[in-house]
Parts: structure tokens; C-alpha cells; sequence
């Protein structure tokens, strides 16, 4: 009973390790996506750096990342598609990933 116990807590720190991770990641990617946004709408300094704490918080309002993609893309009207900015998002995710890992 103790083996599967032990192997029960082994799932549950990996479980809680990936869900840390992923957290991480997606959080990564919205400042990605939030910096390359304010370089589009000519944000530099700190008005590019309060626009990227938007996209940020915009993460918070639903579950997944459409909201952040409404969001991006309103701002972005006339500049980019939500199509663009979803495959934005995708390769902000994979650059964040890259990043995690080269951090650990």
C-alpha cells in the first residue's frame, strides 16, 4: 500500500509541476503577445509596458485565451486579424516554453 501511495504523491507533484508550468507559459506568451500588440500600435517605454500588463490582466476575465485574442485584436483593428493574432499567440506559446526551459 505504501508503493502505491508513494507513486499516488509522485502523481500529484507532477500534476501541480505541469500545472505551475503551464501557468507560467501562458502568462510568458501574454507578455510576448502584449509587447509585440504595443509595438504595432507604437507603444514604447512605459505606455508599452502599462499596455502589456492589459493584455496580462485581459487573461483573467474567462477561461482559455479568447479573451486575450478579443482583446489584442480590438486594439489592433485595422492592423491585424484575430487570425494573426491567434497565430501570434501560438508562436508567443512556443517562445515561451523555450524560454522556461532554458531558465531551469
Amino acid at each position: 500500500m505504501a508503493q502505491f501511495d508513494d507513486r499516488q504523491k509522485g502523481f500529484e507533484a507532477k500534476f501541480a509541476h505541469d500545472s505551475e508550468m503551464q501557468f507560467k507559459a501562458e502568462a510568458r506568451r501574454n507578455r510576448l503577445l502584449g509587447q509585440w500588440a504595443a509595438g504595432k500600435l507604437g507603444k514604447t517605454g512605459d505606455e508599452a509596458e502599462a499596455y502589456v500588463k492589459e493584455v496580462i490582466r485581459a487573461d483573467f476575465e474567462e477561461a482559455g485565451s479568447e479573451d486575450v485574442v478579443r482583446k489584442v485584436a480590438a486594439d489592433l483593428q485595422g492592423k491585424a486579424t484575430e487570425d494573426e493574432v491567434r497565430a501570434k499567440l501560438d508562436e508567443c506559446l512556443v517562445e515561451a516554453k523555450g524560454q522556461l526551459a532554458d531558465e531551469n
